[in-house]
């Protein structure tokens, strides 16, 4: 699989066409939540264990049809079942007066994964069951001072959407 992974990590030109080929998503299953407990404890630099137990039970363990928990990985190389990727949301529905629309509220790539299609092949596998379930808009979140994602999702035609998260302290 390094092998794979190094040709695919080597040739940015031709990322689309080489993820498209080369990763395979699918649903999330119990033996993937330690590799996605590790890719997330390395991004975020946070161990949360129990945050991801929680979130396969909710999210991957009962196939429903509105909850998504995807996970990808190389279509070359079964054996080695790294997850290269996650992306977990669902179809939410008349918070604010918002029609139903599909939320992406978790998406990680490896590091060192970045810029090969995995993100947009994890984002379009979504989008695609999204629409399975007759929503016509994705939303998601994103932190102000959080460039790189904020830089991805407008990348894949994400732009400001109607509303405008408020907060306060309470302390």
């Amino acid at each position: 699989m390094q092998k794979a992974l190094n040709s695919l990590a080597s040739n940015t030109d031709t990322r689309a066409t080489k993820a498209n080929t080369t990763v395979r998503v699918r649903r999330v299953q119990a033996a993937d939540i330690p590799y996605v407990i590790a890719l997330d404890t390395r991004v975020t630099q946070l161990a949360k264990a129990e945050y991801w137990n929680v979130v396969f039970r909710r999210y991957g363990k009962q196939p429903l049809h509105e909850r998504f928990f995807l996970v990808a990985e190389n279509r070359l190389d079964r054996a080695n079942r790294r997850v290269l990727g996650f992306i977990i949301g669902e179809v939410r529905a008349w918070e604010f007066g918002s029609t139903p629309c599909g939320w992406v509220f978790a998406l990680s790539v490896e590091p060192e994964m970045r810029l090969h299609g995995i993100g947009s092949a994890l984002l379009e596998a979504i989008s695609s069951e999204f629409k399975k379930t007759g929503v016509s808009k994705m939303r998601t979140m994103v932190a102000r001072d959080a460039r790189l994602r904020l830089l991805f999702f407008r990348s894949v035609g994400m732009m400001a959407g109607p509303y405008i998260q408020l907060e306060k302290d309470l302390d």
